[in-house]
């Protein structure tokens, strides 16, 4: 099993943080000229796993204790973009335009390939790093299901000509990222109950 602060575990941390650094100005850019709600709440999750997953890279060398107080940091990071995305939600209400389907669901296919892509990279090490590699899993992980649903509402709004499919992904992509952020925050207090024992 690698260490904590193996050249393997690096690399692919790395990777992962690049790689959502990069398609979050894609994303932010489509959601931006499309104006959808969960485009935008999925490239700003994009910035935020960037952030994310540096901060992992700088913290994987420390203590157990400082790793646990940085995952209870991570915590409350993932819980930005769900913030971000209620805001944005709360304004498309006063103005339902749809997003153009075709580009939502490009968007969202390129943002599946690029998660499935980081929690394959992250899958090996999701059970070792204690909050902060499950933080990054996770994020991949969830990421992943939420582009699934993009691409869904994009299917949908081409049907109905609606706003609302849009809306709803949003909006479950902010739930997600709260339950993401208790599951990060639990294993953060349980690893530092156990540096402290």
């Amino acid at each position: 099993m690698p260490s904590d602060s193996s050249p393997a575990l690096q690399n692919a941390v790395r990777f992962v943080a690049l790689a959502n650094l990069a398609y979050f100005g894609v994303e932010f850019g489509v959601a931006m000229a499309i104006g959808s709600v969960s485009l935008f709440a999925d490239s700003i999750d994009f910035l935020e796993d960037a952030s994310v997953n540096f901060l992992i890279l700088l913290a994987l060398g420390w203590s157990a204790k400082a790793r646990s107080r940085t995952g209870m940091l991570l915590a409350c990071i993932l819980l930005v973009p769900g913030l971000a995305t209620l805001w944005t939600a709360w304004q498309k209400v006063g103005a339902p335009v749809p997003p153009d389907p075709i580009l939502l669901s490009l968007a969202g296919a390129g943002a599946l390939a690029v998660n499935l892509t980081c929690a394959f990279v992250l899958a090996r090490f999701r059970h070792h790093g204690g909050s902060l590699t499950k933080a990054a899993f996770l994020s991949a992980r969830n990421d992943a299901f939420a582009n699934v649903a993009i691409i869904g509402a994009a299917i949908v709004t081409s049907f109905t000509s609606a706003a609302w499919p849009d809306l709803v992904v949003g909006i479950a992509i902010a739930l997600m990222n709260a339950n993401a952020a208790w599951e990060v925050w639990t294993a953060a207090r349980d690893e530092q109950n156990d540096a402290q024992s």
